[in-house]
């Protein structure tokens, strides 16, 4: 199904692929009629056309991207305004799009979520953005719908910002990135790679897009063969797909750990955008004659088959068959795997979902940004239509992706079919995704169209005893294992007519409900702020010496950030930040909080100018040890926290994962590598230091004290080595590094944060 090359390659006409070699020079040459170099024909990617248009340092090693429009969500609205405001914001430079399908239920607290709501209104009736309000689409399908254009770039504060498909480059960030374009100033990066994802054939009958995602997923994920590049979607087997069916791709590829995407476009987007009643967004986007790619993924679409992502990964793949033809043995894997994810604190197995020989599912969902798209749910409607998913335990749950999508299914009779199965229907909202809706029973196993799969993801507490487990699927398997009532079935196994409707986008039902400024700001505009929306914090610049207590130690392969800062309800103090911090790690390290407020205590002190021993007595015996060979005091030494994870920062673009660190005293993060580039982002932009340190045993443990002598000027002096030591253990000396900073990031860890780095500079 899929091939990884083992270096780069060149693209001809966008048809024929050179992989590296010897004399691959020659053979191009010999193709094409004349020598192309790799350094030229890199030039020649999708890619690298949009980003130079985007670019304005004028070095292409070395970009600062000026995005085109952006989009936030509520859980990550707020923050950013609040950030900006604080900051120096007047008015919204770029189109920027307020979303508000996170916390569209009030079921926990009280008015919490409408005053959010409220502030996103009146937030952009004031700087001059655009306002969705509850239940009319989930964040990606109206940038689909309203934003997207070929050949521009969209900056979204969610991780599943994919527009690719659509001929348009998006990338999901933490919200100080999106503050750092709403205050004029740019996105930096290095060029990133670009690998090829080469598409031949075309899917089988009963094949959808989440299918083909899990197999990209599963071969390149660990092995990180797209981390932090742009995967470009090119070759023959694009033309297959439909628009849609690229959309539902092209969503999961953040589950890739890559930076971006973008697809070659034809008549089918054009198609799309003609749909939508926007077609001066289309272009014809192919890469040039002779394009180089640092990779090719290569994707025979024919050979894909059903797959399921069992738990508690995306990247955790089988073939629906396999897991039916070997099941004791797959479930016995994963209850192993899930030993490490759960540390054990309770009790998980799934051999108990074995009926007669069978898997048997809890409940089915398709839903959000990758389920909820039109031709998944009438794929769905056409396998289950005249059947029932049964009166038993299995529940199936049906989310369209926006109001538009809802009302073609209720005026072409979709809605009515999957109901009259049994089936549930309701509004747009991203809950299921993330914990905050259609939670499963303890020890439920549910199968999702969605995007991740991660442990407790789905609202399960593990702190009270709870667990639940997903797997990922398509919308047509779920469907098929619905139709025989929870057994989990492959599409393929059904024999069914597809219906493929025509879809007709109804745009009064935005211009009757979406607030749109035009990009006309009132400065007169009041911003409504609830009891719960709260400012950041003061936080203090990095001092010239570092005491740092490591407060959790994490060995899990990979640490999410939904472990880092917990979804589901918690997300309801979103806007309040010391009051959500008070759920950091709850989930996989519950004494953390109470361990970092405690050292925290000590800086506390150090700022009012008070003793720092009395504050945290065991700091005394620390600072005395260091005192013997360093000149520290209170006037020139911190105090703070850091956690060890050996790779943090996998999923959700959510700031909140380090900003939480941060207002409870974190001073670092320690890591043998980083999972993301947004995770690493989210740190330096809250004034914190991504340390990485090699693998291995490592020379500190949980509680231990580490010393970081003239920290501030190794940072000033870009330093990617500094010296340390345990304190408490004969102050033994080891290496942290820390890989290159922009002058920006440096700036901003010195300063302390974000916010300070605009008061002080500009």
């Amino acid at each position: 199904m899929i091939k990884l090359s083992k270096g780069g390659a060149y693209l001809l006409n966008g048809v024929d692929i050179i992989e590296d070699g010897v004399d691959v020079c020659k053979e191009v040459a010999s193709k094409v009629g004349r020598e192309v170099s790799v350094e030229e024909a890199k030039k020649n990617t999708i890619a690298y056309g949009i980003l130079e248009k985007h670019n304005t340092s004028g070095n292409m090693e070395k970009l600062k991207i000026k995005f085109d429009k952006m989009t936030s969500h509520d859980i990550t609205f707020v923050g950013i305004i609040q950030t900006a405001r604080a900051s120096g914001l007047e008015k919204f430079p770029i189109p920027y799009v307020l979303t508000n399908c996170h916390n569209s239920l009030c079921a926990v607290g009280g008015t919490i979520n409408e005053d959010d709501h409220m502030f996103g209104l009146t937030a952009a009736k004031k700087y001059g953005g655009i306002y969705v309000p509850p239940h009319q689409a989930v964040i990606h399908q109206f940038a689909r719908e309203e934003l997207a254009e070929a050949g521009k770039m969209i900056l979204g504060s969610d991780s599943h910002t994919r527009y690719g498909a659509l001929g348009t480059m998006a990338m999901g960030e933490g919200g100080p990135e999106l503050v750092k374009q709403l205050l004029n100033r740019t996105y930096d990066i290095n060029m990133p790679g670009v690998v090829a994802i080469y598409m031949t054939g075309e899917p089988a009958k009963g094949v959808g897009p989440q299918d083909v995602a899990l197999a990209i997923i599963g071969e390149v994920f660990a092995n990180g063969y797209v981390k932090n590049k742009v995967m470009e979607f090119v070759g023959p087997g694009v033309s297959s797909l439909s628009a849609d069916f690229r959309i539902g791709v092209d969503v999961m590829t953040t589950e890739t750990t890559c930076l971006s995407s973008i697809w070659r476009t034809d008549d089918r987007i054009k198609e799309f955008y003609d749909i939508h009643g926007r077609s001066q967004s289309y272009a014809e986007l192919n890469p040039g004659d002779v394009a180089y790619y640092d990779g090719v993924v290569y994707v025979d679409l024919s050979k894909i088959k059903p797959m399921i992502a069992m738990p508690f990964h995306p990247s955790n793949t089988y073939t629906i068959d396999e897991v039916n033809a070997n099941l004791k043995d797959i479930l016995a894997d994963v209850e192993k795997k899930a030993l490490v994810s759960l540390d054990g604190q309770v009790d998980y197995s799934l051999q108990n979902k074995i009926r007669d020989g069978k898997l048997y599912v809890d409940q089915g969902i398709i839903a959000g940004c990758a389920g909820g798209g039109f031709e998944n749910i009438c794929a769905a409607a056409d396998i289950l239509k005249g059947r029932s998913i049964g009166a038993d335990e299995f529940t199936l749950s049906v989310y369209p992706a926006s109001t538009p999508i809802y009302v073609e299914l209720a005026r072409n009779g979709r809605l009515a079919d999957l109901m009259a199965t049994g089936a549930i229907v309701k509004t747009a909202f991203c809950g299921p995704c993330f914990g905050a809706g259609d939670t499963p029973a303890n020890n439920a196993f549910s199968i999702r169209h969605s995007t991740r799969n991660f442990p407790n993801r789905e609202g399960s507490k593990l702190q009270n005893g709870q667990i639940a487990s997903v797997a990922l699927m398509d919308a047509r398997s779920i469907a098929a294992t619905a139709a025989n009532k929870g057994y989990l079935t492959s599409a393929t196994d059904l024999d069914v007519e597809f219906s493929g409707p025509t879809y007709h986008f109804d745009s009064s039902i935005y211009a009757n409900r979406v607030f749109d400024s035009k990009g006309v700001a009132d400065p007169n505009q009041e911003i409504q702020f609830g009891p719960n929306i709260k400012d950041w914090p003061e936080m203090v610049a990095l001092p010239e010496n570092l005491v740092i207590k490591v407060v959790s130690e994490i060995h899990d392969p990979v640490t999410t950030t939904d472990e880092l800062i917990p979804s589901g309800e918690t997300s309801s103090y979103r806007s309040n930040p010391l009051g959500l911090a008070e759920f950091a790690l709850s989930r996989k390290d519950p004494a953390y909080v109470g361990k970092a407020k405690e050292v925290q205590k000590a800086e506390k002190a150090r700022e009012a100018g008070e003793c720092m021993g009395e504050a945290l007595p065991e700091l005394r015996d620390i600072m005395h040890t260091i005192k013997e060979s360093f000149d520290v005091s209170k006037e020139n030494t911190g105090v703070g926290s850091t956690i060890f994870a050996v790779k943090p920062g996998d999923g959700s673009a959510r700031e909140q994962a380090a900003s939480c660190q941060k207002v409870l005293g974190g001073w670092a993060n320690i890591a043998n590598e980083y999972a993301t580039k947004r995770y690493r982002s989210n740190l330096i932009n809250w004034g914190m230091l991504p340390f990485i340190i090699d693998k291995g045993d490592l020379p500190f443990a949980n509680d231990d004290y580490i010393f970081i002598p003239n920290v501030q000027d190794a940072i000033t002096k870009k330093a990617t080595s500094f010296k340390a030591y345990v304190v408490n253990k004969g102050m033994k000396e080891f290496e942290l590094k820390m890989d290159e900073l922009t002058d920006d990031e440096r700036q901003i860890i010195l300063d302390g944060c974000l916010i300070n780095y605009y008061k002080s500079h500009h």
